[in-house]
């Protein structure tokens, strides 16, 4: 297996503007040259706040089916500019057959929700080894028993009621794994639109942006981000996405807001509260972040189902073909990422 890894540029500096210069982006800003880079190196630019981006360099990303996705600037989505229409029809007949059809539907879910549940575990159990252990056995425990009951959920609300108890029990467990800058970064319960502290403020900037890496991953195998099976249905949701990031979360994205507030990489100044008491990363905090996230994506891990190590960034993509695999029939049951 080649390993290739293409980078998302991400266009943050307030007035900047991406444009196509044969085949090279450049981004400017007040007449400066900021980057200049080979279009051929990225796989995706995302645009956040107030940058820009020109109508060829679009048009030239659609055709070449790279990723442009435009957030606000505190990281909700916005828009992704698509070309035509591509990939395999059947494989998309497949995928929504396999949707509709609710038995099948019900055994994805079930695949989607065990390995979420596993991973959370797998992060509890980490964070019960490097201190104390006793905040954690309880959910740990829970969590245990929760994966013993998703192969007899009969329906999507009952699994949907399994993946909700755990993820109130594990994140009853997030402040315990806080170590450092435990009164700058309190944390009672998960929040969003809006944050209402620091944590969710990073938490939910990173779900946001990885949602669109997974977005790109499904489009890349000819799938319908839209076309959900656990999350429902609704216009403009990429309900599919949404199910292959859940496996991610705790693992990779969870993890990676520990580590920047532990290490102390992140700090109290990085964040602006707004009114109505929203938390928000400001320019530096949201610079700082999509840096780390973007050293994160190229640590390489090992993948039960290959011989050799990935880099994190692939894993969305390989395990979106994983997905096709199923729905066309070549793969009796979803297999989701577990690490080691």
């Amino acid at each position: 297996m080649t390993k290739q890894l293409l980078n998302t540029l991400y266009l943050t500096t307030e007035g900047a503007h991406a444009r196509l210069e044969n085949d090279n982006v450049r981004v400017e800003c007040e007449g400066e040259t900021l980057l200049k880079v080979p279009l051929h190196h990225l796989g995706a630019i995302h645009v956040l706040g107030i940058a820009s981006i020109s109508t060829p360099l679009m048009m030239r990303c659609a055709e070449d089916g790279r990723a442009v996705a435009l957030f606000d600037r505190n990281g909700h989505f916005r828009a992704r500019v698509h070309g035509k229409t591509t990939g395999n029809i059947l494989l998309r007949k497949a995928q929504y057959d396999g949707c509709c059809d609710p038995f099948r539907c019900l055994d994805f879910a079930r695949q989607i929700v065990a390995g979420k549940l596993q991973n959370s575990r797998q992060v509890l159990m980490r964070a019960a080894r490097e201190s104390v252990p006793e905040p954690f056995a309880d959910s740990i425990a829970e969590h245990e028993g929760l994966l013993g009951m998703v192969q007899g959920t009969k329906t999507l609300d009952e699994l949907r009621g399994l993946e909700g108890m755990g993820a109130k029990g594990y994140f009853a467990c997030f402040p315990a794994m806080i170590r450092a800058q435990k009164t700058a970064f309190q944390f009672k319960d998960r929040n969003r639109r809006p944050p209402r502290d620091r944590v969710n403020a990073v938490l939910s900037f990173l779900y946001s942006i990885a949602t669109s890496d997974c977005v790109s991953a499904l489009e890349g195998v000819g799938l319908d981000p839209q076309m959900g099976i656990l999350h429902a249905v609704r216009p403009g949701r990429p309900a599919l996405g949404l199910d292959l990031l859940e496996e991610f979360r705790s693992i990779v994205l969870d993890r990676l807001c520990l580590t920047l507030i532990n290490r102390r990489q992140l700090q109290p100044d990085h964040f602006d509260v707004r009114p109505g008491d929203s938390v928000l990363l400001n320019d530096i905090g949201r610079k700082l972040v999509l840096i780390e996230y973007q050293k994160r994506k190229q640590i390489e891990v090992r993948h039960a189902l290959l011989e050799s190590k990935v880099p994190i960034g692939l894993l969305p993509h390989l395990q979106a073909r994983l997905m096709a695999r199923v729905f066309r029939g070549e793969l009796h049951a979803y297999p989701p990422y577990l690490p080691d």
